[in-house]
């Protein structure tokens, strides 16, 4: 073989590499960029870290705290906030600060039950919708406006007290009503995106369906899909507290925020911390993921890239 022939044969053998490496520098420099966008501002920084520091609190929970979340102690009742109850007592003596460690698991739980049942059905469902069209997309629609006719909240609570209290049912019930507004949002999406150049150029080839909707539309409509998930969290998380506050949550004596701000409500004027504690978390809780989500929004929203 002749040194040129060589020199040919090695390019050919590096040229593999050389676009591996500039795929994965792509990549890393996507990300880079993406992260220099969700946290270009200092509100989404402190968000996350705060939203983090709930996140690993809730995680640790029974290695914080020294007290039980749910053994009573009588002789400790409604105890105001000192050095040894952080947060105070609840009115049969309960360490503050135990329960809302662990309320903090309800909270993100609350947070990815109820988003997973909808995106599963609900972004396929719409999708579906938008592309096949016709009779299929009347009934689907059909359906999903009859869900958004009622008032969320009033739907909610409808669905779980027909299926009984439980913080099971609470996140099926928030899951089932979150169902409908993702998915007449990937409809709209699907419909947006049938019309684009690659769709149409997709269909000549004979692309199935199918075809059309995972490998082609569902990639392009995933960024707009995250942001919306991103702020609707926060009304997941007060849908829940809502629940455990009428009692069709999570039961007693496990603790939930919304449930503590029910049990500090009789004690508003003698105790106030019962409420206010569980009421601050929720607070800061549903702030933090808002914020997070607006970040979200700047990073991923193609018409904010450029601002």
């Amino acid at each position: 073989m002749t040194p040129s022939a060589e020199n040919r044969a090695q390019g050919a053998a590096d040229q593999p590499t050389a676009s591996q490496a500039q795929f994965e520098t792509g990549a890393r420099n996507s990300l880079a960029f993406f992260f220099e966008r969700l946290f270009r501002r200092p509100l989404p920084r402190v968000a996350f870290v705060l939203l983090l520091i709930i996140a690993l609190a809730a995680l640790f929970a029974p290695w914080i705290s020294p007290y039980d979340p749910i053994k009573p102690d009588f002789s400790a009742a409604r105890q105001a906030p000192s050095a040894e109850h952080a947060f105070g007592t609840d009115d049969i003596g309960r360490d503050m600060f135990a329960r809302i460690l662990v309320g903090a698991r309800v909270s993100l739980m609350a947070a990815i039950i109820p988003l997973s049942i909808s995106i599963v059905i609900g972004v396929p469902l719409g999708l579906l919708s938008g592309l096949v069209k016709g009779w299929l997309d009347d009934v689907i629609m059909c359906c999903l406006d009859a869900l958004l006719a009622f008032p969320r909240i009033i739907l909610i609570i409808a669905i779980a007290g027909l299926l009984g209290p439980s913080l099971t049912n609470a996140l099926i019930a928030i899951g089932i009503v979150g169902i409908a507004p993702l998915a007449r949002l990937a409809r709209g999406l699907a419909l947006s995106a049938s019309e684009e150049d690659y769709v149409l150029a997709a269909r000549a080839l004979g692309s199935s369906n199918w075809r059309i909707m995972l490998a082609h539309i569902f990639p392009n409509i995933t960024a707009a899909i995250i942001v919306t998930v991103s702020l609707d969290i926060g009304g997941i998380i007060l849908a829940e507290a809502t629940l455990s506050f009428l009692g069709l949550g999570i039961q007693p004596p496990n603790p939930s925020w919304g449930s503590m701000v029910a049990v500090g409500n009789r004690y508003l004027q003698t105790a106030p911390w019962i409420s206010l504690v569980p009421g601050t978390a929720i607070f800061l809780t549903v702030m933090s993921v808002n914020l997070l989500g607006d970040g979200l929004r700047d990073a991923l929203d193609p018409y904010l890239r450029n601002r």
